[in-house]
């Protein structure tokens, strides 16, 4: 929180677990009080903000006691841009955030991207400097996400920390619990899927990112 305070974001309390949103049944995320600034519905004084939001796993609970990673309930940080930044800064700021701050070996990080994202791919590889072994193209299932069957969504990037770096780059599985764990997702909010699935170019592009505390 306080690093992206430093970075110009405002920092917001957590919003009710009993959401306004009659799309789900609970705050599932921390980009849910902000819906509505996504879908130009609202307007924000502040074009960044930072949080962590208490959160009930609703959408993927089966995953709960099937891995070593999901939790019931579970405090959600995360950056936010409305309109303001993009793929490219929120990257920077990310892998700024986890190998300057956290101090995680960089060799050790690997990095999802969605299957179409050629342009997120390139500043991971390009200008951040992860070599491409060590980015795993991702399909809809883990790398595009959305808070719901309607609203905005995008594709995401996200962050893994690798436990056991011995066994090399081939054929490796980040879905790999004795091995992997996701640790940041850094959401491209594009679009928003209507009631037929159609998805619609938001008027603007905004940053969504997720990072499990308990993580």
């Amino acid at each position: 929180l306080e690093f992206y305070e430093e970075r110009g974001h405002q920092r917001l309390p957590s919003a009710s677990l009993v959401p306004e949103d009659p799309t789900v049944l609970l705050t599932i995320a921390g980009m849910l009080q902000f819906k509505p600034v996504f879908l130009g519905q609202e307007e924000r004084a502040h074009p960044r903000a930072t949080t962590t939001q208490k959160c009930v796993r609703t959408n993927d609970i089966e995953n709960v006691g099937a891995t070593a990673r999901h939790h019931t309930f579970f405090e959600m940080l995360g950056n936010f841009s409305f309109g303001d930044y993009f793929k490219r800064e929120a990257i920077a700021m990310a892998w700024e955030l986890t190998t300057q701050v956290y101090r995680l070996p960089p060799e050790r990080v690997w990095v999802s991207v969605y299957r179409g994202d050629d342009e997120a791919l390139a500043i991971w590889r390009d200008e951040v400097g992860v070599p491409e072994s060590r980015i795993v193209r991702m399909g809809e299932e883990d790398n595009f996400w959305a808070a719901g069957a309607t609203g905005p969504c995008g594709p995401c990037s996200e962050l893994y920390y690798d436990f056991h770096p011995e066994r090399g780059a081939a054929g490796a599985d980040l879905e790999d619990d004795s091995r992997f764990i996701e640790f940041y997702n850094l959401v491209f909010m594009q679009y928003d899927r209507d009631v037929q699935g159609a998805l619609q170019p938001l008027e603007r592009c905004h940053i969504d990112t997720g990072m499990g505390l308990e993580r």
